[in-house]
């Protein structure tokens, strides 16, 4: 199988019906901003991590393919093929993000993000987590996009946030409070 098909060239690339648009489509910018989100979070996920931190970003990584499939799909035959992303995902975000918030210290100021590697990879997540967002909510203005999915990404970048925190409390580093 080759990899180039050398239909691209011109600068358009196919949604998942077919529909030539060209690679700056919004739909493009948001389902690529989320591919490069799952690509930061393999990272992450490869960190060193624990593995009970690990388990849990694989889960979100399958969780952001299936977003990517949505967002490349634009009629509604397409998405009755798709995996569903349901809201037993967000309260699986919540349920790990209140769970780590209760190892944490209470946050009292804006904190900068850093101190260690692994730290630093979840805060860059995070912020290409809230670019994704932008973009789907851009998208969103010009075509149906499912409420769960604008829902899974805000409440992420709060997961990748969170993490941030909790792995530093892992790692033994201290927040710098702005």
């Amino acid at each position: 199988m080759k990899i180039y098909t050398r239909k691209g060239d011109r600068g358009e690339t196919s949604l998942l019906g077919g529909r030539r648009v060209p690679k700056n489509h919004i739909r493009i910018e948001a389902y690529g901003t989320v591919d490069e989100l799952n690509s930061f979070t393999g990272m992450l996920r490869d960190s060193g991590i624990p593995d009970l931190f690990r388990d849990k970003l694989l889960i979100i990584q399958k969780k952001l393919f299936v977003i990517q499939s949505h967002l490349a799909a634009e009629n509604h035959d397409d998405f009755k093929k798709l995996p569903k992303l349901k809201e037993d995902d967000i309260t699986f975000l919540e349920n790990e993000i209140d769970e780590m918030n209760s190892e944490i210290p209470e946050l009292k100021s804006f904190i900068i993000p850093g101190g260690h590697i692994t730290v630093s990879y979840s805060h860059v997540a995070r912020t290409v987590c809230r670019r994704a967002e932008r973009l789907v909510i851009s998208l969103s203005q010009q075509a149906p996009v499912n409420d769960f999915i604008i829902q899974y990404i805000n409440r992420l970048s709060d997961y990748f946030f969170v993490l941030a925190r909790r792995l530093g409390k892992e790692y033994g580093v201290g927040e710098i409070p702005l």
